[in-house]
């Protein structure tokens, strides 16, 4: 494995120095610093730090990675991303990566995650003042009552199909990843907004079942298993989704007794609500929709997790 370290943070271009190393196999699973102690210990020993000596205490490492949403690898679409000290070596660099020697303190992992998290934390309570945009693809943010601003968007809700990713209003637009699917161009402009108009589509996205249904002309028939599910249930439509979802839910891991204990306190709550003693479909159904829109803000909640750790 070879990375290339580079020290660029001098308007004297003499005093920029790029050292080539092969790192020996104990290296890979050690820490980033030993990097920078070999770099500063190899600059201050030529002639560059005859004239600019550097100190390792006040130097960090860091890394380019894309930061634009089609995920390329250009100057203009990356940032530099500092890397920790005590971060292990193999895990954060990639073979022949360019390493930037950094004026600045080098930080642990632990104080790096919290200056993230105070940041989150942060953009969190900014955002309280601020509403989104309604408009399919649009997502931007604007002071809760306007102005507001101008807005490209699509007409119809994004279609999640196998590998296939496009906009259910522009089919012929078609991506099979997540960063050229978010450069697919719109089709509407108009006015961002954060009322939801009356005829707007009642789901976010569209998937397979949902294309079959459209091309097949209505709704699919049920299975006996969900038949039998739904008659159990007093004719409830939201019995055969759970059964399938606790049986889905057990293949990842999550116990049929977790499962069972947060729907048993959905219902619950559901009887609560109409004053009911007994499981009607409509205490099944609510409970159900209400299973899905909390996994549905906790698969949210990863997602965005996911795109600020990025």
């Amino acid at each position: 494995m070879k990375v290339f370290l580079r020290y660029e943070e001098n308007d004297d271009e003499s005093t920029h120095k790029t050292l080539k190393i092969t790192l020996p196999k104990s290296w890979k699973t050690g820490p980033t610093s030993r990097l920078l102690d070999q770099f500063v210990e190899s600059y201050n020993a030529g002639k560059e730090g005859e004239v600019n000596t550097l100190d390792g205490a006040a130097l960090h490492l860091s890394i380019r990675r894309p930061v634009s949403a089609n995920g390329s690898n250009t100057d203009d679409d990356t940032a530099l991303r500092d890397l920790p000290s005590d971060g292990i070596v193999v895990e954060l660099i990639s073979d022949r990566d360019d390493v930037y020697v950094c004026h600045g303190p080098a930080r642990t992992s632990a104080e790096i995650l919290e200056e993230r998290r105070a940041q989150m934390e942060k953009e969190k309570e900014a955002k309280k003042n601020l509403s989104q945009c309604v408009h399919f693809g649009c997502n931007k943010r604007f002071p809760k009552g306007g102005p507001y601003p101008e807005c490209h968007y699509h007409s119809g809700p994004p279609v999640f199909h196998e590998t296939a990713k496009f906009w259910s209003c522009c089919p012929d637009k078609k991506s099979y990843d997540w960063e050229s699917f978010q450069t697919l161009p719109s089709c509407q402009t108009g006015i961002c907004t954060d009322v939801k108009e009356i005829d707007a589509p009642k789901k976010d996205f569209l998937g397979g079942c949902d294309l079959r249904e459209q091309l097949n002309g209505g709704p699919k028939l049920k299975s006996i298993d969900d038949f039998n599910a739904s008659v159990a249930a007093g004719g409830s439509e939201g019995a055969p989704v759970a059964v399938r979802l606790r049986s889905v839910l057990e293949e990842l891991g999550i116990e049929n007794e977790l499962f069972d204990q947060v729907f048993d306190g959905l219902k619950k709550e559901a009887r609560e609500k109409y004053g009911v003693t007994e499981d009607d479909a409509q205490v099944m159904d609510d409970a159900v929709k209400m299973l899905g829109s909390k996994l549905k803000s906790s698969m949210k909640t990863i997602a965005v997790e996911q795109l600020r750790l990025k």
